[in-house]
């Protein structure tokens, strides 16, 4: 394995009632909290009325940021960011899925220094050293935001989906319930399993070494194929929501991606498509590119994509090609997708045209740690796969 450093400070509580460690999480910080939440869900589920009675009783002064988006805007991390320094908030906590959890994160990163924070961490990538202290309450499951420094946001604007990185934005802790997820929408269910498997798949298809991060990966990607298909005909199984809502913390905390270059042109590619097309989830955006783009460079990364089609989905090597075994393993993946319920085709997500297209490629970060450095020529005929 290639050398590593790896560091994870975020605490976590899991399982049902897991909420009730929360009051003693409180204790540790000062009397002002920013409660941060989407458009209602959780006043519909009665969670927001159970923390802020936990938030009450410890006595905190309870200052709100209400209507967070699926694809969490610039002007929403600023509307935070003016409360914030307004009040002199003592810790974020942040209810929801990877999306009120990422705004908060570039709230909490943004609050702290003089200037705008999109100019700073998006245009002059600077790698804030500091921020408000974030505590997140997890209703929905898939960006491993909850165990991560990362947060994507949008600029609709500039039409940028960009993301940023810090050790100070990892959340202090977390809690996880997978009871709080059970009223999530089925297609948002999975949208968030189509991205726990991107998140793995990102980190897997990269390198050339036996490496125990592929082990451990495989070995995640046949839970969440297995617990997904249980969970799409009972939401409220407990035991697959659960393995599901662990499976989607570990796919990007941090640890399978140790001694990994990884790739995560996918997401790239997937976030700019969301910054013309403001109105496709995620996870679904993922589950539309990613077949087409895997076919397009499988020839590169041939041996793991066999390894990827006889370890994870039983392909038989048989009388094949490896070229035919590789193929034939990107096609149950999409196939899976498609037992789900998942988008395998922007047509699905509403895209009626390519009109936008050669722009969207022409604005997509190019990434290099994945078996082909695409060109902007490239993007587009992948985009025209998708279609």
């Amino acid at each position: 394995m290639n050398s590593f450093v790896f560091c994870n400070p975020t605490r976590i509580f899991f399982g049902e009632g897991a909420v009730k460690n929360l009051a003693g999480q409180l204790s540790n910080y000062g009397n002002n909290v920013l409660l941060a939440y989407g458009r209602g869900a959780i006043k519909k589920e009665g969670i927001y009325d159970a923390v802020m009675k936990i938030l009450r009783d410890c006595g905190k002064n309870v200052f709100e940021l209400s209507g967070i988006m699926s694809n969490p805007t610039a002007a929403k991390v600023r509307e935070g960011v003016a409360i914030c320094k307004e009040n002199k908030i003592d810790l974020i906590l942040a209810v929801g899925g990877g999306s009120t959890i990422d705004c908060c994160k570039a709230v909490a990163a943004g609050s702290l220094i003089e200037g705008d924070f999109w100019e700073e961490f998006f245009e002059k990538h600077m790698v804030p050293d500091k921020a408000i202290p974030i505590g997140t309450i997890l209703t929905m499951v898939g960006t491993a935001s909850e165990m991560n420094g990362n947060a994507v946001i949008t600029n609709e604007e500039k039409k940028i989906k960009g993301s940023f990185f810090s050790p100070a934005s990892y959340p202090r802790f977390s809690i996880l319930d997978p009871t709080y997820t059970y009223s999530v929408p089925q297609y948002q269910m999975v949208s968030g399993i189509c991205d726990i498997m991107s998140h793995i798949m990102e980190q897997y298809f990269s390198g050339t070494d036996d490496n125990i991060s592929d082990d451990l990966s495989e070995a995640l990607m046949k839970s969440i194929i297995k617990n997904a298909r249980i969970a799409v005909k009972n939401p409220r199984d407990y035991t697959a929501r659960s393995n599901i809502m662990w499976g989607a913390t570990v796919a990007l905390n941090g640890i399978l991606g140790c001694a990994k270059t990884q790739d995560w042109e996918v997401h790239q590619i997937e976030h700019q498509l969301a910054a013309y097309y403001d109105d496709i989830a995620h996870g679904m955006g993922l589950a539309a590119v990613t077949p087409a783009y895997f076919r397009y460079i499988y020839k590169s990364g041939l041996n793991k994509f066999r390894q990827f089609a006889v370890n994870v989905w039983g392909v038989s090597p048989e009388n094949k090609t490896d070229e035919q075994i590789a193929l034939e393993g990107i096609g149950r993946l999409e196939a899976f997708f498609k037992e789900i319920g998942a988008a395998v085709s922007l047509r699905e997500l509403g895209i009626t045209d390519k009109g936008k297209f050669d722009e969207i490629a022409g604005s997509c970060n190019i990434k290099t740690g994945g078996y082909q450095i695409l060109t902007r020529d490239d993007i587009k005929k992948i985009l025209d796969e998708c279609f």
